[in-house]
């Protein structure tokens, strides 16, 4: 099912997410619901405070990176990496940061560099509550942790310079009340009713 994404202004973007136990009810049926969520809007990345959650759960697909013609293993690492994110903690974050023009679902139409350190050590369940603690870099660790960052309550606008966040308030405040071109379902924290 196709879950609506929450728009930026929505305190559940705000909040630290809880950590859930094993037994969270249809976890399996709200993994598939964010994937599909996720893939509808074409996305990379999906967290569960993006459709109302506050939980450390997130999804990642960067299989969208991937051009058909695609060769280099680098680029082809991204083709098959599809995981779920339950509990995540990024034990080390390593290497000189490097910027990246990022985007996100919950607020659609904007685009602004982030800079990001390009190695990160990070430990989570996955779906099935197995415990792993895996290394990823590039592009993979940089989805990973700006899906990280929403179960920590902070948006990638927040990691802007403070003249450049103020720059984009008018579009940060009309994309709150749903005034924005998208072709995804979306709820909007000050829509008129």
């Amino acid at each position: 099912m196709i879950l609506p994404i929450v728009a930026y202004g929505d305190p559940v973007l705000k909040r630290e997410g809880d950590e859930i136990e094993e037994n969270y009810p249809d976890l399996k049926q709200l993994i598939d619901n964010m994937f599909e969520t996720m893939e509808n809007a074409q996305g990379v990345g999906l967290a569960a405070p993006q459709i109302g959650l506050s939980i450390r759960l997130f999804i990642v697909d960067t299989s969208p990176f991937v051009d058909e013609e695609e060769t280099d293993k680098e680029v082809l690492k991204l083709k098959d990496f599809r995981k779920v994110f339950i509990n995540p903690i990024i034990i080390e974050e390593e290497g000189e940061k490097w910027n990246f023009n990022e985007g996100c679902l919950s607020i659609p139409g904007i685009r602004e560099d982030v800079s990001r350190q390009p190695s990160i050590t990070i430990e989570y369940y996955d779906e099935n509550f197995e415990l792993k603690e895996e290394q990823y870099d590039g592009l993979i660790a940089r989805v990973i942790q700006h899906e990280y960052d929403h179960v920590d309550g902070v948006l990638f606008t927040d990691r802007l310079n403070p003249i450049r966040k103020q720059f984009l308030r008018k579009r940060l405040d009309n994309i709150s009340k749903g005034v924005v071109d998208i072709d995804y379902k979306m709820k909007f924290p000050k829509a008129r009713r």
